[in-house]
This record gives structure tokens, sequence and C-alpha cells, in this order.
């Protein structure tokens, strides 16, 4: 605030119309929206309620399991496992991410008898973590983008968890005794952003793994990063981390100091 409560202030800038429209074409954020009084245009305010509503459903919405594992068998050639967490249902799974790490009793049998056909190089996992969307529209298409890199590797049956969080890789790759997970999993939505899928890579997954110890590529979608431009990010870090036997924060910092020497 001023020390002089009566000085007169110099009046604040105005956007022109052609740089606001320069402006908001440079990114989907809510930049100059404009005013009516003290107000949000009415399209403003529309805009964002829609895109607000769209988030919310992203997050309750529940993945149809069944159509999506016909999908990838179909597309993939692997065997599908229909996996379920420990989260009944997606209420529970929101308010308890504890039961969304971990697979529920007849999904642990189920595993059980898939691993007696391992160890396997990589294992595949397709979460709906927190937008089913994400993963129904993203994780085929990515799926066969990516397989055909991977001709040579031996590769765990496919698995498609219900309800279910990053580490639930964990538990999935080290029953099935796979050296690697990848896990393709819905991302929290944004405002602009409804169906956003990441993709987390771990070396030697078993429970207890933090972040700090997986990579992930984050953003697939329609307007951000490629099908084509994730699948060479991923090629990357699985051909390395097989190179250097580790994955997360150590990986970057060997691949930087490789790249500098």
């Amino acid at each position: 605030m001023s020390d002089h409560p009566h000085e007169e202030r110099e009046p604040a800038a105005v956007l022109k119309p052609q740089d606001a429209n320069r402006l908001r074409a440079l990114t989907p954020a809510r930049v100059a929206l404009g005013r009516t009084g003290v107000s949000l245009p009415t399209r403003a305010r529309l805009d964002f309620d829609l895109c607000h509503a769209m988030a919310r459903d992203a997050v309750h919405a529940r993945l149809e399991t069944a159509a999506l594992a016909k999908t990838l068998r179909n597309l993939t050639g692997l065997e599908v496992l229909c996996l379920h967490s420990g989260a009944p249902d997606r209420a529970t799974y929101l308010q308890r991410p504890d039961l969304g790490r971990k697979l529920d009793e007849p999904s642990e049998k189920l595993l059980a008898q898939s691993a007696a056909e391992g160890p396997f190089d990589l294992a595949l996992i397709v979460a709906d973590g927190l937008s089913a969307l994400a993963v129904e529209r993203h994780a085929p298409p990515m799926l066969e983008a990516f397989l055909p890199l991977f001709a040579g590797w031996r590769l765990a049956p496919l698995s498609v968890a219900e309800q279910g969080r990053v580490a639930i890789g964990d538990q999935i790759g080290v029953a099935l005794g796979a050296q690697i997970s990848v896990i393709f999993i819905g991302e929290r939505p944004g405002l602009s952003s409804p169906d956003s899928l990441g993709v987390y890579i771990t070396w030697e997954p078993r429970p207890g793994r933090t972040d700090a110890e997986r990579n992930c590529i984050s953003n697939i979608r329609a307007e951000g990063l490629s099908y084509a431009q994730a699948t060479a990010q991923l090629s990357a870090i699985l051909g390395l981390a097989r190179r250097l036997r580790l994955t997360g924060v150590t990986l970057k910092l060997q691949a930087h100091s490789l790249q500098e020497g």
C-alpha cells in the first residue's frame, strides 16, 4: 500500500485485443479472459464450469475393464490379465490411496498362476489411476506404437488393473518376475486436460520402491506429448535402464554424465 493514501495512482495498463489474442494462442492456460464490470465475461465463466465438470467426471468415471482388455488383446496379441486393487469401489479408491497401491486377493492368485511362465524382461500394466478416460483413449494407441520396438524382449502377460495407483505396478512386476515394469496410468485431470496419460518405468519393481526410483513420461494426449514422442522417450529410457540396471533420479544423473563424457 502507498504511504500516501490520497496519492493518485496510474491507471492499470489495458491489454489490446490483438495482444490478448496472440497471448491466448501460445497457451491453453486461462489468460487475458477480459471482464464485465468486476466479473468474468459469461463465455469465460461457462467455459471454466464446463472444464471443471469434465475434470470431475474423469476422476469419478469407472474404467470399462472388460472392453479395454478385449481391445488390448486384439491389438497386441498378448494374454491380458484383468486385475483389481484392494479398493472395492471408486469412492473408496479416492479416499484410501493406500488400497490402490496393492492388489486384492483374487488378483494375487491370478498373478501367481501366470508367474510360472516367467521370468520376463518387461511387465506392461495399464491402470485407470485418476482418469479412466485417459487410459481408454490413449493406452491402446500407445501400446500399438510401442510394442513393435521390443520384439526381442520377453514380455509378461499384459495387466489391466482397476482402481490402481502407480505403485500397484511394483507388486505386479515382482509377482511376474519382471526385470522392468511399465505402467500406463491416467493422471490427475487439470482444467484443460481431463485425459492426460502418464507412463512410469521402474527397474526391478518390488513393493517399497519410491517415486525417486522411477522415471515418468507425462502429459500424453492430443494437446500434449504425441504418441511418437512418448514412444521415443520410453524406448530411450528402457534401453538405458537395461544397460545401467537402474531407473529414477540416478538414471538421469548417470545419463547426463554419459552425455558430458
